[in-house]
């Protein structure tokens, strides 16, 4: 009985194999493993025991939060949340530069393609020493969104192929990531998916402040802004039910399944067809 303890065969000093046997082992049966710990020479007496399988345990569930933390979609999370931080900083900054190289130069413009321009100069003074300097760190941040994303669509269809295919490999990252990760996403229902991204509106129309959100992120989709006004709630609830499918099955299985990407496409000119009978 006792080789199947997680204890078996093990070093008692040794916490990492034990915690490795923590995770990866199994029993038959249960048994009295502090008596059987202390018969084997494991541990000196139960309280010894349960001292060994607190601190086994504990590094268990550390190797195993690190081993999720490094996790393709939780590395699209990280990635995707930094190009946004990066794309913000960047336009946030460019606009200060803007208001302070126009307080120096006429011909001075505003973004981060006039931050470019004006990292080129080359700086008379102290002050406009500091100017170009922004500058440059403005254009180092636009050039690292750039990459991140370029990042984001290299990685998302390794991560969640259907999910990339339907939504695109950025609007997709977002969703993995406001989820908290696929598995998270994959346990959604097609409605919680729908309004991702709307949590103030969700939340003000819960305390009866605003109408109830059509959609949250997944509104910059094509299948929603290419449709009429009036018939986008139809189209983001076919979405959105087409993507909590899409997610399980990159979740669980991680093949493509093309007739998903049908459907949508069939339903959504379904939806659109409205607008033709209308005009009728």
């Amino acid at each position: 009985m006792t080789e199947d303890a997680w204890f078996a065969g093990v070093d008692p000093g040794d916490t990492e194999a034990t915690a490795s046997r923590i995770r990866e082992g199994s029993a038959d049966a249960p048994a009295d493993w502090p008596a059987a710990a202390v018969d084997s020479g494991f541990a000196a007496d139960e309280d010894k025991y349960y001292e060994r399988l607190r601190a086994a345990s504990i590094e268990a569930a550390r190797t195993a939060a690190a081993e999720a933390e490094r996790a393709d979609d939780k590395q699209l999370m990280h990635a995707v949340r930094a190009m946004d931080d990066a794309e913000r900083t960047a336009n946030e900054l460019a606009e200060r530069l803007g208001e302070w190289a126009g307080s120096l130069f006429e011909e001075s413009g505003m973004g981060v393609d006039a931050a470019r321009e004006l990292a080129q100069r080359e700086p008379q003074d102290s002050t406009e020493e500091r100017v170009v300097s922004l500058a440059g760190r403005v254009a180092d941040l636009a050039d690292e969104r750039d990459a991140l994303r370029e990042y984001v669509e290299r990685r998302a269809p390794e991560v969640a192929p259907n999910m990339a295919e339907m939504a695109g490999p950025v609007l997709t990252a977002r969703l993995v990531s406001l989820a908290g990760g696929l598995d998270s996403l994959a346990k959604k229902p097609s409605g919680t998916v729908q309004v991702l991204g709307a949590e103030d509106a969700l939340f003000a129309h819960l305390a009866g402040r605003a109408s109830s959100p059509k959609h949250g992120v997944i509104y910059v989709h094509e299948a929603i802004r290419g449709t009429r006004p009036q018939d986008r709630g139809s189209a983001a609830r076919a979405l959105a039910g087409k993507l909590a499918i899409a997610a399980r099955i990159d979740h669980y299985s991680g093949d493509v399944r093309p007739e998903i990407h049908d459907e949508l496409r069939e339903r959504i000119e379904t939806i659109r067809a409205r607008a033709e009978e209308d005009d009728e």
